[in-house]
């Protein structure tokens, strides 16, 4: 009976700082103690999930892009700036060869496709002749939150 008696008040522990968390993660999140039905919880909640998709627009740059972009430049960079701030463009900028300060293209991470396009339709540096070539390729992210 002492055996008994312990483990119930073993389980009203355990029952009471689950409560506790409970109220806890109600008051100071958006958690919902329903959630915790185990039959609602299961049917809602994945146990995996997809690895995001991204977008990636790759620019193939004309040799003398650093004397020829200055006109462009402005419009180019303010468009990737407005697009970031909208979250529509996670990441980007231009690549060169090890050892070369002249990039020869740039790469855009996009959340979207439409997004990537946007881009590409709206750069000046493509209208300007600075860039030769762009592809947009559908990217998984299987490491890292990018």
């Amino acid at each position: 009976i002492k055996k008994t008696n312990k483990m119930l008040w073993n389980n009203r522990a355990v029952l009471y700082n689950a409560v506790a968390v409970v109220a806890r993660l109600s008051i100071t999140s958006s958690f919902s103690p329903m959630a915790l039905n185990t039959r609602t919880f299961l049917q809602t909640t994945s146990l995996y999930s997809a690895p995001p998709k991204r977008y990636l627009l790759n620019y193939e740059y004309i040799p003398d892009v650093l004397e020829k972009r200055g006109p462009y430049r402005e419009g180019h960079l303010g468009l990737a700036k407005e697009m970031a701030e909208a979250g529509t463009c996670v990441s980007g900028g231009p690549y060169n060869p090890p050892g070369s300060d002249v990039p020869n293209g740039a790469l855009f991470v996009f959340t979207t496709k439409e997004a990537a396009e946007k881009f590409a339709a709206e750069d000046p540096y493509i209208e300007g002749g600075i860039v030769t070539k762009s592809t947009i390729s559908e990217w998984t992210v299987a490491i890292g939150n990018n």
